[in-house]
C-alpha cells in the first residue's frame, strides 16, 4: 500500500522543490497548498492555515514572509483579535493560485483521460471516500496515538 501512495506522490511532484511556475514566479510545492488554503477560505488566520497544513506556525511564519516578498500573499490585522493575523492573496497571488489550479487540473484530466468513464467514476469515489475518511482520522490531523508509529 505505500508504495502505491509513494508513487502517487512522486508522481504529483509533492517531494519536488519547487512545483509550479507561472510566469516566472516559482512556488514550492509547501507555498502551493498555502495559497491554496488563503484562497479557499475566507480571510483566514495564519494559524488557521498552519493548522489546516499540519506546518507549525514558525516554519508557517517563514514561508509567509517568504510570499510576502513574491508579492502574493498580504498579511492584514484581524478586527476580531489583535493578536491574530488574516492572510489574502494579492491580485498576483490569485493569478498565480488560479494558473496552479488549472496546472493541476490539466494534469488530473491527463490522467483521467487514460480512464474509461467507469474507470474515472471509481477511481473520483474512492479518492473523494479517501479524502473524507483520512480528514477524520486523528493521525492525518498530527495527533500521534499510542498506537502510532511514525
Amino acid at each position: 500500500m505505500r508504495s502505491s501512495f509513494q508513487t502517487i506522490t512522486r508522481s504529483f511532484g509533492l517531494l519536488n522543490k519547487t512545483c509550479c511556475s507561472v510566469d516566472g514566479i516559482d512556488v514550492s510545492t509547501v507555498q502551493s497548498h498555502i495559497l491554496y488554503e488563503i484562497d479557499a477560505n475566507r480571510n483566514p488566520t495564519m494559524q488557521q492555515v498552519a493548522d489546516m497544513l499540519g506546518i507549525d506556525i514558525t516554519t508557517f511564519s517563514r514561508q509567509i514572509q517568504t510570499l510576502i516578498k513574491m508579492e502574493l500573499v498580504m498579511k492584514l490585522p484581524s478586527k476580531e483579535d489583535k493578536r491574530a493575523s488574516i492572510l489574502a492573496l494579492t491580485d498576483t497571488g490569485k493569478r498565480v493560485a488560479s494558473e496552479i489550479d488549472k496546472q493541476v487540473n490539466a494534469f488530473l484530466e491527463d490522467i483521467f483521460s487514460e480512464m474509461t468513464d467507469f474507470e474515472r467514476e471509481t477511481t473520483q469515489r474512492a479518492v473523494t471516500f479517501l479524502a473524507e475518511v483520512m480528514t477524520k482520522s486523528p493521525l492525518c490531523c498530527g495527533i500521534k496515538t499510542e498506537k502510532s508509529s511514525c
